[in-house]
């Protein structure tokens, strides 16, 4: 028995010695088209990084400025923006100076779902023994409804190679006063330029 034992794996070992019937095939690899040699893929690359201190002044994109719309005017919606970027250090482009960058600003309205729980008191029963009053607790009641926003969106492109270096968004109530509407706007701008230039 315990020769079978030995034997059998022996066997086993002998039988696993024999030719692989399967052969690594693989067909070659395609010649290189002819332009390879002279042209370089740039997209194969990480794109270099951006040096944001050379960009100091701006102009509007496509040199058209921001339109007015039924919430703000065309000339508080340029202020606002203007304001902002002067605190991230970038100044209007002089005469016909070339700017450094092109700004494009986007004042829309959208629909918002707002969810509110609201927790009431309220008496939960009587308790297991009749003579257990039972107890008060909060009772979450939750609503849903619908409000309107404006959202800000603005955007930096670099004037050289038109690629755009920053995208910010804020969004701002779209209800309110004409002095508490400009000051939403205002602070709307400066959030949406917060991370300008990121670090």
């Amino acid at each position: 028995m315990k020769g079978l034992a030995i034997l059998l794996p022996c066997l086993l070992l002998a039988a696993c010695q024999g030719a692989n019937p399967y052969r690594a095939q693989s067909l070659p690899l395609p010649p290189a088209p002819a332009q390879a040699a002279q042209q370089l893929d740039l997209s194969a690359y990480p794109a270099a990084p951006r040096d944001y201190a050379r960009y100091r002044n701006w102009s509007w994109q496509e040199g058209r400025p921001p339109a007015a719309s039924a919430w703000a005017s065309a000339e508080l919606l340029q202020e606002a923006l203007s304001n902002a970027l002067d605190q991230r250090g970038l100044r209007p482009a002089r005469g016909d100076a070339a700017a450094d960058l092109e700004v494009g600003v986007e004042l829309r309205r959208e629909q918002r779902i707002r969810q509110v729980i609201d927790r009431y008191e309220g008496y939960y029963g009587r308790g297991y023994y009749a003579d257990y009053p039972g107890y008060w607790g909060r009772m979450p009641v939750e609503r849903a409804y619908q409000i309107e926003v404006l959202v800000l969106d603005i955007t930096l492109v670099d004037a050289r190679d038109g690629q755009p270096v920053w995208q910010g968004r804020a969004e701002l109530p779209s209800a309110g006063s004409q002095a508490e509407r400009a000051d939403a706007l205002r602070a709307a701008c400066r959030r949406a330029l917060q991370g300008y230039p990121p670090a």
